[in-house]
């Protein structure tokens, strides 16, 4: 999918898979090198490179019960990770589920509150004068954002560590292909902040005629290195600066775009993707967006990992997105999205038969995966009824997002003008003019309006509510939605009907007109049809694998309830690392060997685990707390002045609760995993807490979803 209007794709880990090692090194090629510097402090020091993919809405669920999921048409993936480690397809993305905020959730292991912003992929501001600006979330970690204050600002108004930290202060050099914010996202910004206007990569970022040849020089590829690294000792380093970095950060040098990436790591010429075609944006050799297919993505971070790089982290763009020149979308069987998945499968298969040959595999690399968030399919049944995709392909009379003018719908039924922005999407977060307050009228009649607005829907002709739960700025707080910047932060969230993707009208599509006037109110879009950004399982419930050493063999595993925030913490427990910050998120303890671990995580393994499960109940977004309040808050929201006066009281009692319990159980998780501190009973009382707690939100509830 295209970032502007939906989700970018993250890095997860790669997978080695299928194929036999001594068939792949019969090709006669040499081992990729170690990087002598690089330190991890693994177990028994098995683990010597980290391979990390994020897939964009790359589905384990199926999307029809006929057609197999998209994991299952790529085996050579699937069955790595299912023969070799866990997969769990019980595992969420935080709030709002969108590219950007769940790659930055996986890549640091913290919700948007604590690193600059909730809302995906663009975020709204409020300006000095009460109107509103809009900020794309993919900007590069140190750059400063429309409205002045740091894109990645943390709780304490800092620049929010960076998540390759960790590895190059071990000694390791870090890659990164297509994730977010970890290298160049925009052009001409983000050559600026690093080069500078008016150096050479400056001049040709700011040519407008020379837009996709800077694309291609310095989008989407870096390479963050040791001290002393060699493959940044020479003239295409530049330093890598992170001044608010906790410690500091001194003496540490990066490769920033293709330009000064590939002479490094590719000598000899342009890298190739795994078909043998130059890696190339428009015949400019270089990254080629941010839709990367698989064979370009594995193509590119393969050969960063032959040239030394032991930690890599990338992006594959999702498969059910036409990525030809036609452009488009399709649904789930159709004959293009399964040759997608197919091409995809092929490029695995390659990929781990090239990581074989080169000595890399799960005995000695650890593989992570997973998918930003899922999504929703927009559109009819499927023709014939019992296709599957595979032999039978299918076809859809109906397909595409409905798309509606939030304003002149508001002005049709509800007869209000109050100007106000929105983030386009399925759930919505609305800007009024003004910034009012949430108890102001302003507030609180758009609130009512919005949740009346009834739409007809023109695939199935049933009448349709385009609000089904909403948010104003207290049950934000809870959702971990409200960052440290206030002029961030959306007057109210709709989370909305997930077929419509929800939007405000221009001239040219009627602005200030009633829906009596063309173009019409609500119509049915062609090149969409997956919708994310929402609360609903289908779209926040998505999938991890996990393989190497240290982790257990379980297959498929959906017992432990999990979200982005643990993957972080997961991965540095087994590396025997640590970032300067505490996570939001838990070390998935469950899923991982005895012996793999801090002897004060593993003396404590049971307690841990306990004390874990009841932390995400109470702290996930999709936990048992945020649910539940979640369904409170739009009873109160959509109700009278009065009982959303009782809300507003309760609902900030609760959180305040709720963060001192969780701050209580982090201290006990973190200084277990990280800070060799045994838990010895103290998690008991706590445990006590949290089940009072999820009892209580639930009796707001009603009883909840």
């Amino acid at each position: 999918m295209t970032r502007l209007r939906y989700s970018r794709k993250l890095l997860a880990l790669v997978l080695f898979g299928g194929v036999s090692l001594a068939i792949a090194c019969g090709k006669g090629q040499a081992a990729a090198p170690l990087q002598a510097s690089c330190h991890l402090h693994s177990a028994g020091n098995k683990i010597k490179r980290v391979v990390y993919l994020q897939f964009d809405n790359v589905h384990l669920r199926r999307d029809n019960p006929n057609v197999p999921s998209d994991l299952e048409q790529m085996p050579h993936l699937l069955n790595f990770l299912l023969d070799n480690g866990t997969v769990s397809g019980n595992h969420f993305t935080p709030l709002i589920s969108h590219t950007a905020q769940d790659i930055v959730t996986s890549l640091t292991g913290l919700y948007g509150e604590r690193f600059g912003w909730a809302v995906a992929n663009s975020y709204g501001y409020f300006r000095p004068d009460g109107s509103v600006g809009f900020q794309s979330s993919f900007l590069y970690w140190t750059a400063t954002a429309a409205d002045g204050h740091p894109q990645m600002t943390n709780e304490h108004g800092k620049i929010a560590p960076a998540p390759w930290v960790p590895f190059t202060r071990a000694g390791c050099d870090v890659g990164a292909f297509s994730t977010a914010n970890i290298e160049f996202e925009s052009i001409p910004a983000d050559v600026n902040t690093v080069f500078g206007p008016n150096s050479p990569e400056g001049i040709i970022a700011n040519d407008p005629n020379r837009f996709d040849e800077a694309v291609a020089d310095f989008e989407g590829i870096a390479v963050h290195c040791a001290k002393g690294s060699p493959l940044c000792s020479n003239s295409h380093s530049r330093p890598d600066l992170l001044p608010d970095e906790p410690g500091g950060y001194a003496g540490f040098n990066a490769l920033y775009g293709n330009f000064h990436v590939q002479p490094v790591i590719s000598p000899g010429g342009p890298i190739k993707d795994l078909d043998g075609n130059v890696i190339a944006n428009f015949g400019h050799p270089g990254f080629p967006g941010f839709d990367p297919t698989a064979s370009q993505a594995l193509g590119y971070v393969a050969t960063m990992l032959e040239a030394g790089v032991p930690v890599v982290y990338f992006y594959i763009a999702d498969a059910h997105d036409n990525h030809g020149p036609n452009e488009g979308t399709y649904g789930p069987g159709e004959a293009g999205y399964v040759a997608q998945l197919a091409s995809y499968d092929a490029a695995f298969q390659k990929f781990f038969a090239r990581l074989a040959a080169d000595g890399i595999t799960k005995d000695n690399t650890l593989f992570i995966v997973t998918a930003d968030e899922n999504d929703h399919f927009v559109g009819g049944p499927p023709s014939p009824s019992n296709c599957d995709g595979v032999n039978a392909p299918c076809t859809y009379a109906k397909k595409g997002e409905i798309d509606t003018f939030m304003d002149r719908l508001l002005l049709t039924q509800r007869r209000n003008t109050t100007p106000f922005s929105i983030h386009s999407d399925d759930a919505p977060n609305f800007y009024v003019n003004g910034n009012p307050a949430p108890t102001d009228p302003v507030t609180r009649t758009m609130e009512h309006d919005v949740n009346a607005l009834a739409v007809v829907n023109p695939i199935t002709g049933n009448t349709d509510r385009l609000s089904v739960l909403l948010a104003d700025r207290a049950e934000m707080k809870l959702l971990h939605m409200v960052p440290s910047v206030p002029d961030r932060v959306p007057t109210f969230t709709m989370f909305g009907n997930d077929n419509y993707f929800d939007e405000t009208s221009s001239a040219s599509t009627g602005k200030g007109k009633d829906c009596s006037q063309p173009p019409a109110c609500v119509s049915e879009g062609s090149g969409f049809a997956w919708n994310h950004g929402d609360f609903q399982k289908q779209i926040t419930r998505t999938w991890f694998g996990m393989v190497g050493p240290g982790v257990r063999n379980q297959g498929r595993n959906d017992d432990v309830f999990s979200d982005h925030t643990d993957l972080r913490p997961t991965i540095l427990a087994l590396l025997g690392l640590k970032d300067d910050y505490v996570h939001d998120g838990r070390v998935l303890v469950e899923n991982l060997k005895s012996g793999a671990l801090p002897d004060s995580l593993e003396d404590s393994r049971e307690e841990y685990v306990e004390l874990a499960q009841a932390f995400k109940q109470i702290f996930a977004t999709k936990g048992s707390v945020g649910v539940n309040s979640l369904v409170a808050a739009n009873r109160a929201i959509t109700s009278d002045d009065k009982t959303y006066a009782r809300f507003l009281a309760a609902i900030g009692r609760i959180t305040d609760e709720r963060n001192e319990l969780a701050s209580d159980m982090i201290a006990l998780l973190n200084g277990a995993a990280f800070g060799n501190q045994r838990i010895r009973g103290e998690h008991e009382g706590l445990i006590e807490r949290a089940r009072k707690l999820i009892d209580k939100v639930a009796d707001m509830a009603g009883g909840g979803e």
